[in-house]
């Protein structure tokens, strides 16, 4: 099974990352050869940073603390967001910890041997024990490993390790998820996070603290003006609106129940709502609006579904009710690739064991399993009026939810789980739902993920990304906590 799956993205946020290595300069003229062998690995770690999409700043091989203090300052001044620290052999954590002091930023340590096995036989049969202890040293780079961690326990400074060895694919995979949270964590930072009009009444759980997050994620919020959504959708032309109908043709399924003028009145706020996102170079977007009956606020509130999937699907992220922690849940599942369709809880069936998860209102078509139906409802439920929305189900396969939650306290953490998006009926009531099968079984699921505090939203993703989430929130200095 594919538990890696993602969709194709455009304009991914990339990261800059620092990579050192560090080892003893004292060993350089006792031992010959070695340091050009050192070097030659670390320059194959650098070749895989750099195929994983990484923009490298290569300080080189530290092995004074003069040198140190030098790639130190390199790192600050090219504004790295992740320093990679590959032991090459023994050294001084008098060499490392200064590199890490100056930059402040998260650092991953690489404790990676040339080889799985040394190859005793040979090695003994070398003879020379000046020789065997160089080819030793080429080999100790788990003996650096707690002399640097004790440094940095000492000194408050946080930081993960990698160990294995340097062909070994499940230390590559691990490594590979650290430059994607990097790459997250990046992109969230420079995110533009548009707020229009209010949260649904009622719904204290979706209340958000837009300060608390920008603390954390370091995003930017825009709080928008419906009366500048207007302005914009007046200003909509004929070939605007023709261009957008074809584009409806081409992205959905339209259902011939659509009448002509709901899909026109569709297509004009669905331009409106690309103009508001380009004006304000909007990453993600949280609303929600009533108005009255005959008003033109009612008229664009009633028309943004078909719009807003849209945008989600093309990597705005659009969230109902004006779900701000949620919207900043789809941003980071859109970030890493795998979609973050807006959910909520639908139904259990404890015949088979499954829990139902969708929403009314935007969807992430990038995700779907088959064509996205765009049909017409008789009416919102729990909301004004009548219009478009979509039928959607998640591609079948795996999949990951992630929520982010606020708690006491003002406390921001990450809440994920993953599962599998099954084949099977489901709600044909134009709305977003799907199937979804739990190890821990539905029951406890439902009682875990709920017990632990999120809002009844979620992000819902393909592929299972549980352990880059993880990372994310490492990198976030803030919690994660895993159901299942």
């Amino acid at each position: 099974m594919n538990t890696r799956a993602s969709i194709t993205r455009t304009g991914a946020q990339r990261v800059r990352a620092g990579l050192f290595g560090i080892g003893l300069d004292t060993y350089w003229p006792q031992f010959k050869g070695l340091r050009r062998r050192l070097t030659g690995y670390q320059a194959r770690i650098a070749a895989q940073l750099r195929e994983f999409g990484v923009e490298l700043v290569d300080a080189g091989l530290v092995d004074s603390p003069v040198k140190a203090r030098a790639a130190g300052s390199l790192f600050r001044r090219e504004e790295v967001e992740i320093i990679f620290l590959y032991v090459s052999t023994y050294a001084l954590s008098s060499t490392v910890l200064p590199v890490v002091q100056k930059v402040g930023v998260p650092v991953v340590v690489l404790n990676l041997q040339p080889v799985p096995q040394l190859d005793y036989e040979r090695f003994n049969r070398l003879g020379d024990r000046g020789l065997m202890t160089g080819v030793w040293l080429e080999h100790c780079q788990a003996c650096s490993a707690p002399e640097i961690a004790c440094a940095f326990n000492r000194a408050g400074i946080a930081y993960h390790l990698v160990t294995g060895y340097l062909d070994e694919p499940a230390a590559w995979s691990e490594i590979r998820d650290w430059v994607d949270a990097a790459r997250v964590a990046a992109g969230m930072r420079v995110n533009r996070v548009g707020v229009l009009g209010h949260y649904y009444c009622g719904m204290l759980d979706v209340y958000s603290d837009m300060t608390q997050q920008s603390a954390v994620f370091g995003n930017h919020f825009e709080l928008l003006e419906m009366c500048q959504l207007h302005k914009l959708r007046e200003a909509v032309t004929a070939q605007q609106l023709r261009r957008k109908l074809q584009q409806f043709r081409r992205e959905f399924n339209v259902s011939r129940e659509c009448a002509p003028a709901e899909l026109t009145r569709a297509a004009r706020t669905s331009c409106a709502l690309d103009a508001l996102a380009a004006k304000h170079d909007l990453g993600s977007l949280a609303y929600y609006y009533e108005s009255e009956d005959g008003y033109a606020y009612r008229d664009i509130v009633t028309s943004v579904i078909a719009g807003n999937t849209l945008l989600t699907g093309h990597h705005v992220p659009v969230a109902g009710e004006c779900e701000i922690k949620n919207v900043q849940a789809m941003k980071i599942m859109d970030l890493f690739g795998t979609g973050g369709s807006f959910s909520e809880f639908y139904l259990a069936d404890f015949k088979e064991d499954l829990v139902f998860l969708g929403h009314d209102g935007p969807a992430h078509f990038a995700i779907a399993q088959g064509r996205v139906g765009l049909v017409p409802l008789p009416v919102y439920h729990g909301k004004p009026g009548l219009g478009l929305s979509i039928q959607m189900t998640v591609k079948h396969g795996p999949v990951t939810l992630l929520s982010v939650v606020e708690s006491a306290g003002g406390k921001v953490s990450l809440l994920t789980a993953e599962g599998e998006s099954v084949p099977g009926p489901v709600l044909q009531i134009g709305n977003t739902n799907s199937r979804y099968r739990f190890a821990i079984g539905a029951k406890a699921f439902m009682n875990q993920w709920s017990k632990a505090g999120p809002a009844h939203h979620c992000a819902i993703g393909v592929g299972h990304i549980a352990s880059k989430i993880e990372k994310l929130g490492h990198l976030l200095g803030i919690e994660t906590l895993r159901v299942g």
